[in-house]
């Protein structure tokens, strides 16, 4: 990542971009140990329970990919290389799983190598991270299955 990487994480949706049908427009990483055997989540915070690294594609940066590195450094305190596009992924919440802080999106997601996993990052205070299998990945991510899409994209060695 080119840019200094900044303590403070991004708040609020001025700045949102949104697709042509009005969705929210995320961009997310789907964190590899070097081997490939584990993937790193984190808690929640609105849910609790485990996630990918996500959050939104902001109109100041130029790419999805950069927006997804991003969020990787402020929510899970990780500095990563992109390794492949795992393309889009459509919302797969039913109606009444939406609303106004979770609305309609579509999900950008790159599978990418953690290179370093610092001890202090932005979102410290509000989020754990856990190196996971893929089995134990994919149950950690049932109710999610936009987040299970995306781990099942990936190229992890599914033991």
């Amino acid at each position: 990542m080119a840019q200094t990487l900044s303590m403070q994480s991004r708040v609020g949706r001025s700045n949102q971009r949104y697709g042509s049908k009005g969705e929210r427009l995320v961009a997310g990483i789907v964190p590899l140990s070097s081997d490939k055997n584990y993937v790193l989540l984190i808690q929640s915070t609105r849910r609790g329970g485990w996630v990918l690294p996500k959050g939104g594609w902001e109109t100041d940066e130029a790419t999805a990919q950069q927006a997804a590195q991003r969020e990787a450094w402020e929510e899970a305190g990780i500095i990563c290389k992109v390794t492949y596009d795992l393309g889009l992924i459509e919302e797969q919440r039913r109606l009444d799983q939406l609303s106004a802080q979770a609305p309609k999106a579509a999900y950008y997601f790159f599978e990418a190598i953690v290179e370093k996993q610092e001890t202090q990052w932005p979102e410290q205070h509000k989020r754990s991270r856990q190196w996971m299998s893929y089995s134990q990945a994919a149950q950690a991510l049932a109710g999610r299955p936009e987040l299970l899409a995306a781990l099942n994209r990936c190229t992890m060695h599914r033991q």
